[in-house]
């Protein structure tokens, strides 16, 4: 087993391969052979390659950037009758807002058409949701979200409103989408690691 290092165009990519290499010192063209695959570019010329022995190779994989995990659950059933629910990944220091809409997730429902909401401005209390888990990961109330859901429960926040951690955040966030128009109860349960089938 070896690594093949590539360099193209000042990219270079370490790709391990367990198949030994053909001797090959040039390339004019866009494919490099190995004994039993095919590794096909693109595009360019490819600048340089080398082999370099196992032991030399980097261990060390890049991090992943801290991010905070985020489950939406549908405010309806799907057809056979468990929650529909999305998961997704976001870079923390954002709006709940942004980060919903950016991933597609429905926020506005009934009232998703331009003149209904007011495009995040905190005014019109169109884009509640209700925190199942994670709350400690979204800033306080603001005097506009302590305004419009004085008379609603201590779970609801308005998206638009709350920002999600720090960008160096890490952690799960559970979301009702539209909990004023919610269908059915459900119930959030962690399960221990131990206890997973």
């Amino acid at each position: 087993m070896g690594t093949l290092q590539l360099n193209t165009h000042g990219l270079a990519t370490t790709l391990s391969v367990p198949y030994k290499f053909n001797s090959i010192s040039s390339y004019s063209h866009k494919s490099l052979r190995l004994s039993r695959h095919r590794l096909s570019f693109s595009r360019g010329k490819i600048r340089a390659v080398s082999t370099v022995p196992e032991s030399e190779t980097v261990a060390n994989e890049p991090e992943e950037p801290p991010a905070v995990d985020f489950a939406f659950v549908h405010s309806v059933l799907l057809p056979d009758g468990t929650p529909d629910v999305h998961l997704r990944s976001a870079c923390g220091g954002q709006k709940l807002r942004d980060i919903m809409l950016d991933n597609n997730i429905e926020l506005y429902g009934p009232y998703a058409r331009p003149l209904l909401n007011c495009a995040g401005g905190g005014t019109c209390g169109t884009c509640m949701v209700e925190v199942v888990e994670g709350k400690e990961l979204l800033t306080p109330r603001t005097e506009k979200e302590k305004e419009k859901l004085k008379r609603k429960p201590k779970t609801w926040r308005l998206a638009c409103q709350a920002t999600v951690g720090k960008p160096d955040s890490t952690g799960l966030l559970v979301i009702q989408q539209l909990p004023e128009w919610k269908a059915h109860e459900w119930t959030y349960e962690t399960i221990a690691p131990s206890e997973e089938t």
